[in-house]
């Protein structure tokens, strides 16, 4: 479980240079999630844990462009719970307030 996008990274033998976009990110309750992007595509592959009821789920989406001024990367919907998952961006996310 959680390889779908190991085995798309290995069979087209993708690395840093040739992703357009790479996350893996840890949410809560032992959810996690993880997308890619390759250059050159319009597909955005998607696979995660939902944090909110457990179950795996992997799927593929259109990759929409997002303004700089978004929050979030993108959003990821549980098929199981309805749960919706929203990926905030890093680069230029506000930092918090310690």
């Amino acid at each position: 479980m959680f390889d779908k996008i190991d085995k798309i990274i290995a069979e087209k033998k993708l690395t840093p240079a040739t992703c357009d976009y790479h996350t893996l990110r840890t949410l809560e309750n032992n959810g996690k999630i993880r997308a890619l992007v390759v250059k050159g595509e319009n597909v955005l592959h998607v696979e995660f844990i939902c944090p909110k009821c457990g179950a795996y789920e992997y799927h593929t989406q259109e990759r929409k462009q997002v303004s700089k001024g978004a929050k979030y990367r993108f959003e990821a919907k549980c098929p199981k719970c309805g749960n919706s998952i929203k990926v905030e961006k890093l680069k230029g996310a506000k930092k918090p307030k310690n």
